[in-house]
């Protein structure tokens, strides 16, 4: 065989670590780590690195400011409303990709509040009358580190035991709820991951749990809350409003939707969406994308609430007459940026929960939808609207159903607010279904009842326990009707008012 052949001069040494352009913007000496060394594997890299992170939980700070291997730097930015830079942020980040489950982590879960607890808060602060104020914990995952599968579970059990052994008691169904109470005080604290909201009757209390954060955490005060969970929060002397119209701007413009014509309604009443297969196909990445913004908006919008879900079944396939239905929503935003929610200081603080049902409404499968609310005194503080999991035979299977699905929220808030020390039994739930009634209140087996799943029978025991207390209303005032199906303006406009949105 002849020589092999080779494009390389014998004379000429190639160097170790090869000069190639990289190499000349950035010097061998500011490269982390030895360069020379051989490719790491993972179980390699996991073991070197077992003793920084059993260094940086047990201490909760890191004392020198080094990127060990399997950690990386994330740099962002923070804006105020304009935009404008105010403050620069560096993060080191834990690869957590490199854990292995069962042998470096097990359970990952950590609790969060529910975005009803937020507003269950917000409103039992306008009925005893005090303040909210906000915390925030600085490089909250210094104490967990942040990239580890488990950081967020261990950050929790941090904050929880803390607050435990300072003479806290945990809810009984929100996890994330704390509260402390001292003669005819109380203190209320929620906290979701490194954010902390808290108010108490006695201002006396706030202060010392301050101290008590701040003895254990690094703590920014954040004074009164005006910004949470993408909620801005106004707190007025004679209520508070909850609103997004910073975020209704953002998407506006994000979707270049700045600049249309607006709409009275989100959904026309005869809006006709229905299985396109003929249709012309639209980018799905833009359609989800716009449906998860306006879900995001329906924190604070119930008035969008049934669109956005309708709109929302189509995100499969979606078409250009699914497309021009989401467009209408964001028109009918532009048209009202100010829309929220107004809880007033001078209402009662009664619960009453409304929940009615649109049978056979969707035109995918013929399946129903649940629609429901629920108010303390006149503040809206929790609202649902879902595609019925079965198949309802007749319109009074369909509203037992969605009653089903009204009682447990309502039992829900009743245990929420037994935290807060209020004791609510016979809640009035009110229906336009006198079929319902009967099937409820009549413990005979009916006819029309054989075919509903035994799941939903639960409302039979919670009414023998006075627990719930069916009511008539008249379908003209059942403002549940608002999550079930599209109307006119007239009639969109009266369900808004009733169910306290206000204009600001």
């Amino acid at each position: 065989m002849g020589e092999l052949s080779t494009n390389h001069d014998p004379e000429i040494q190639e160097p170790i670590v090869p000069e190639t352009r990289v190499h000349r913007n950035h010097p061998i000496d500011n490269i982390i780590g030895d360069p020379y060394a051989g490719v790491q594997t993972r179980h390699r890299t996991i073991t070197e690195n077992t003793s920084l992170y059993t260094e940086i939980l047990d201490t909760g700070v890191m004392e020198t400011w080094f990127q060990p291997i399997g950690t990386r730097w994330v740099f962002k930015c923070k804006t105020d409303d304009r935009h404008v830079i105010v403050k620069n942020k560096a993060r080191l980040v834990v690869q957590g990709f490199y854990q292995q489950e069962g042998l470096d982590y097990t359970e990952v879960y950590a609790p969060v509040a529910r975005i009803e607890a937020i507003q269950l808060f917000l409103a039992y602060a306008t009925y005893v009358g005090f303040k909210v104020y906000q915390l925030d914990v600085k490089s909250a995952f210094l104490y967990a580190l942040y990239g580890l599968h488990q950081a967020p579970r261990a950050l929790y059990e941090t904050l929880s035991k803390h607050l435990l052994s300072n003479g806290f008691d945990r809810g009984q169904v929100d996890s994330t709820l704390f509260i402390r109470k001292a003669g005819g005080d109380i203190l209320l604290v929620q906290v979701y991951v490194d954010d902390i909201i808290f108010g108490s009757t006695n201002e006396g209390m706030c202060r010392e749990f301050e101290q008590v954060m701040k003895s254990k955490f690094e703590m920014s005060n954040m004074g009164e809350l005006s910004f949470f969970l993408g909620l801005q929060v106004s707190q007025r002397e004679d209520g508070i409003y909850l609103h997004q119209s910073k975020y209704v701007q953002d998407i506006l413009s994000k979707y270049k939707m700045n600049d249309s014509n607006t709409y009275g309604t989100p959904i026309p009443v005869n809006h006709g969406l229905h299985p396109d297969k003929d249709g012309k196909d639209v980018d799905s990445r833009l359609y989800r994308g716009m449906i998860g913004s306006l879900s995001y908006l329906t924190a604070s919008r119930p008035n969008i609430m049934f669109a956005v879900c309708l709109c929302s079944r189509f995100q499969s396939q979606p078409k250009e007459s699914y497309m021009i239905a989401v467009k209408r929503i964001f028109r009918y935003l532009k048209g009202k940026p100010r829309l929220g929610l107004w809880y007033s200081k001078q209402q009662s603080f009664d619960f009453k929960a409304y929940t009615d049902s649109d049978y056979g409404g969707c035109n995918l499968d013929r399946k129903s939808t649940s629609g429901g609310c629920q108010f303390l005194g006149d503040r809206l503080v929790s609202w649902q609207c879902k595609k019925q999991s079965t198949d309802s035979i007749s319109t009074c299977e369909a509203e037992y159903i969605a009653v089903a699905s009204g009682c447990s929220q309502i039992l829900w808030i009743q245990q929420q607010l037994r935290d807060y020390g209020l004791n609510f039994t016979g809640t009035p739930l009110f229906i336009d279904n006198n079929a319902t009634m009967s099937i409820t209140n009549n413990p005979v087996k009916h006819s029309k009842t054989k075919h509903i799943e035994i799941r939903h029978h639960f409302i039979r025991d919670c009414a023998e326990k006075h627990l719930i207390e069916l009511v008539k209303v008249h379908t003209d005032d059942n403002l549940a009707d608002l999550f079930t199906k599209a109307f006119d303006r007239s009639r969109f406009e009266h369900l808004v008012k009733l169910d306290r949105n206000v204009q600001s």
